[in-house]
């Protein structure tokens, strides 16, 4: 006997699918209309293939800010993720301080983009700002506007503070999916804190490791508002990143057809590299799985 497929549900996505079509795939086509065209103003276009394209590929400036870019996202993966799986581990699992602690770790991801780049840029200034009036006492000069090095480390410590709670909530919910079964084995075995981390705690995350990795990568990738706020892409373009370069060539210089090209590249260097860690991560995800079935089925 057939199963009769009721179709009439496509009706409730249909809003949906229309939504993104007005939202993301329009807005896509006109860009795509002018990174193939050159405008003088006047609503006047002129056919210029894909110039802007290969003169993008071939630039310094998109070079340096795409390497800058790279270093960003490289250096907030490796001090987030740890750091997240670490403050989830420290957490309770019951008390009324579990609410205490996720109420904390909330606070940071509420304020807004904006708001934390003015808080940063306020809190690093020498004369008035706590974090660089107390350096400057204890004989550091910090001087985030003039130097390159401290304006990348308040920008670093910036994105660390903002979002690692983002991590922290996804571990920890990784965590609490963990059946007592698990623990309670791994105590009967004499299993160490290190061994139940590795064994046990690891292999669970992984499902919200690669969900926090995907999210904070596709974030810091397109970073703009809060190093913007702070230090307007300086000083010089030490913190000039893939994004402030875009808006600079789009709205500064008004040059429309190499900014529309950018976005363009800029769009499938995140799809590309987001497609590389998902894939990567789900088949070291598998491996896993199958190493520790094969393990089960000696055992």
């Amino acid at each position: 006997m057939e199963k009769t497929v009721n179709q009439k549900a496509w009706f409730l996505v249909l809003p949906v699918v229309l939504l993104v079509a007005f939202s993301a795939v329009i807005p896509l086509m006109t860009v795509v209309n002018y990174s193939v065209q050159d405008t003088f103003g006047n609503n006047e276009f002129f056919w210029a293939g894909f110039e802007w394209f290969d003169e993008l590929l071939q630039s310094d400036r998109f070079h340096e800010a795409l390497w800058r870019q790279f270093l960003f996202s490289g250096i907030i993966l490796a001090l987030e993720i740890p750091l997240g799986i670490c403050i989830a581990l420290a957490m309770p699992r019951q008390g009324w301080t579990v609410p205490l602690c996720l109420v904390t770790m909330s606070l940071p991801l509420l304020i807004p983009w904006n708001a934390v780049g003015t808080i940063w840029q306020v809190f690093g200034r020498g004369d008035i700002g706590l974090m660089g009036h107390t350096l400057g006492n204890l004989g550091i000069d910090f001087n985030y506007t003039n130097d390159p090095l401290d304006a990348w480390i308040i920008i670093v410590i910036m994105d660390v503070w903002h979002w690692t709670s983002l991590v922290v909530l996804l571990c920890y919910a990784g965590l609490r999916s963990i059946p007592d079964a698990f623990y309670q084995a791994a105590r009967i075995d004499g299993a160490g804190r290190w061994a139940v981390f590795r064994y046990i705690q690891l292999p669970k995350m992984h499902r919200v490791l690669l969900i926090a990795v995907l999210l904070r990568f596709m974030d810091s990738f397109m970073i703009y508002t809060e190093p913007f706020v702070v230090t307007g892409g300086g000083p010089g373009n030490s913190t000039t990143f893939l994004s402030i370069d875009l808006v600079k060539m789009a709205i500064g210089q008004f040059d429309l057809g190499p900014a529309a090209a950018m976005s363009l590249v800029y769009f499938l260097i995140i799809l590309l590299l987001s497609w590389i860690f998902y894939t990567v991560m789900t088949n070291a995800g598998q491996d896993r799985k199958a190493r520790a079935a094969a393990l089960e089925a000696r055992a």
